[in-house]
């Protein structure tokens, strides 16, 4: 599957495997291990009881809104006549997908194709009943609930007209063949993946997205994955809170007025080099005044200083953070945000140590629990993260 262990948690994988076991009759690991790797059937079986899908319609809803903009403003620009590809990896159980077909409808658009991938069967399955249950319609602005779907004893069925605009396969992103015969796709929803590889399978993971996107297309990942699309060569659309980003060299514009030179948007700095043999986390202070000189204090909008990370612009990101610790005092978001950078920038132990921070002032922070426990993975301590993957999940629990 390419997942790492401890990030969907070592104890969902052996729950997974005792089930199985069970269930084949297999009286050893060792013969269990023999079964799967002679059986796709089985093979399928072991995917199915560790994948969970979670997932609801308009899932962080700025990443629609921004995508309307992009293909009223841009798309239909350049190709007045043409049909708009999408793809949706991982689909889950359809709630996507179906919200990119709401999406494109509800512009207007009629012209769209909606490519939906997923590696179980189980959950194409679901989705391809399009039957929902009440928690597939979470938070505010449901209004789409009754243009689209009708109530029966079963749940919310969505109609015809949008059930028919998606179509569902089976796929694994990472597989050799995956995207070799398809046609590039202008926009690609991969969200809330990523971040469970490992840095060698998200390497593989960004050439197959980069090769399977249109040169002026764009790449929408999950709220904390956008400082790894950076690191993997991609470019902020610049769109607040969308996590939308196109190929470095690609020539997406984001107004119909203008078109924003594609370079990257990282600047030359400290925060650009690898870390120092000393372990001193020095690429996040900040410059001293020079005599007789004013600084202008930076702004201290969080907010700000995670679109400037979206963006790549790292060291923006930094001081906006650093000048919020100064005067607010000590925040976990801030540190999560710092930590992030020295991600970005490979600086494991110092990311580390900003993660901790993080956790210790907000023991709930979700993000940064499994951001602490996918580098605690990558330095070598297995059983530090799974005790962080834990506790990431009864966090995500709570936020239920």
């Amino acid at each position: 599957m390419g997942l790492d262990a401890t990030t969907v948690g070592s104890s969902t994988v052996e729950r997974g495997i005792r089930e199985r076991m069970k269930a084949t009759g297999a009286d050893s690991v060792e013969k269990y291990w023999n079964l799967v790797c002679s059986s796709a059937v089985e093979l399928q079986e072991l995917v199915e009881s560790v994948v969970v899908p979670e997932t609801w319609f308009f899932r962080d809803n700025h990443a629609f809104t921004a995508l309307g903009k992009l293909v009223r403003e841009e798309w239909s620009t350049r190709n007045p006549a043409g049909v708009v590809r999408l793809l949706s990896v991982p689909c889950s159980t359809g709630e996507e997908p179906y919200s990119l077909a709401i999406c494109l409808h509800g512009s207007g658009m009629s012209r769209f194709i909606i490519d939906a991938v997923d590696i179980s069967e189980r959950a194409l399955t679901r989705a391809k009943a399009a039957v929902f249950g009440r928690n597939s319609f979470r938070g505010a602005g449901l209004e789409f609930q009754n243009n689209y779907f009708e109530k029966n004893a079963n749940g919310y069925e969505l109609t015809a007209g949008i059930r028919c605009r998606v179509n569902f396969e089976r796929g694994n992103l990472i597989e050799e063949t995956f995207g070799a015969t398809r046609q590039k796709y202008d926009f690609i929803f991969c969200r809330n993946l990523l971040i469970y590889f490992d840095a060698a399978t998200q390497k593989r993971a960004f050439a197959k997205l980069k090769q399977m996107l249109t040169d002026d297309g764009v790449l929408f990942v999950g709220p904390s994955e956008g400082a790894v699309a950076v690191s993997h060569g991609f470019v902020s659309t610049k769109l607040p809170s969308s996590f939308a980003f196109r190929k470095s060299g690609g020539k997406l514009t984001l107004t119909g007025e203008e078109r924003i030179k594609d370079k990257p948007e990282r600047k030359a700095s400290a925060l650009s080099k690898p870390p120092t043999s000393t372990g001193k986390m020095t690429t996040v202070r900040p410059p001293t005044p020079k005599p007789g000189i004013e600084t202008p204090e930076p702004e201290i909008d969080l907010s700000l200083a995670r679109r400037s990370a979206d963006a790549g612009k790292l060291e923006d990101a930094t001081q906006i953070c650093l000048a919020h610790l100064r005067r607010k005092g000590a925040s976990a978001e801030a540190y999560y945000l710092l930590g992030l950078v020295q991600d970005a920038c490979n600086a494991k132990e110092e990311a580390r140590e900003l993660y901790r921070k993080a956790v210790y002032l907000q023991p709930d922070h979700y993000d940064a629990l499994i951001h602490l426990s996918l580098l605690t993975a990558s330095l070598g301590d297995a059983n530090g993260a799974r005790a962080l993957q834990h506790r990431a999940e009864r966090a995500k629990q709570n936020v239920k």
